[in-house]
C-alpha cells in the first residue's frame, strides 16, 4: 500500500513539472505614443481582460510600465503551451487589439523565456 502511494505522488508530481515545462512564457516590451498613451492602455486592458475570461490557454498577463518613462510598458505573458499562444493570436480579440494599436506602437520586442526559478505566495 505504500509503494502505491509513492507511485501516485511520484505521477503527480511528474504531471505537474510536465504542465510547468510544457508552458509558454514570454516577455513582450512596447513603447507607445505618448499622446495616445490612454487610449492605448485601455485596449491593452481590454484584449487582455477578454483574453483571460474566454481563452483556457491563456493562464497569466502584468502589464507594467517604466515609473521613468510611462510609454515603456512592458508584460510579462504565461500560455499553456505554444500551442495556445498560437490560437490566442488569431482570435478575434487579439486581432481587433492589434489593428486598434498598430499606429500606437512605435516599437515591439517579443522576448521568449524559459523560467529558471519560480517563487510566490500560495494565495497569489
Amino acid at each position: 500500500m505504500k509503494q502505491y502511494f509513492i507511485l501516485l505522488f511520484l505521477l503527480v508530481c511528474s504531471l505537474v513539472h510536465a504542465q510547468e515545462t510544457n508552458r509558454m512564457h514570454r516577455i513582450a516590451k512596447i513603447k507607445v505614443d505618448a499622446k495616445q498613451l490612454d487610449v492605448y492602455k485601455s485596449l491593452l486592458k481590454e484584449q487582455m481582460n477578454t483574453a483571460i475570461n474566454v481563452e483556457p490557454g491563456v493562464l497569466s498577463y502584468t502589464a507594467v510600465a517604466d515609473k521613468k518613462d510611462a510609454t515603456s510598458i512592458t508584460i510579462f505573458e504565461v500560455y499553456a503551451s505554444v500551442e495556445a499562444y498560437q490560437s490566442h493570436i488569431q482570435t478575434p480579440h487579439f486581432k481587433k487589439y492589434k489593428d486598434a494599436v498598430k499606429d500606437m506602437v512605435l516599437s515591439l520586442e517579443l522576448i521568449d523565456t524559459d523560467v529558471v526559478c519560480l517563487a510566490k505566495k500560495e494565495n497569489f
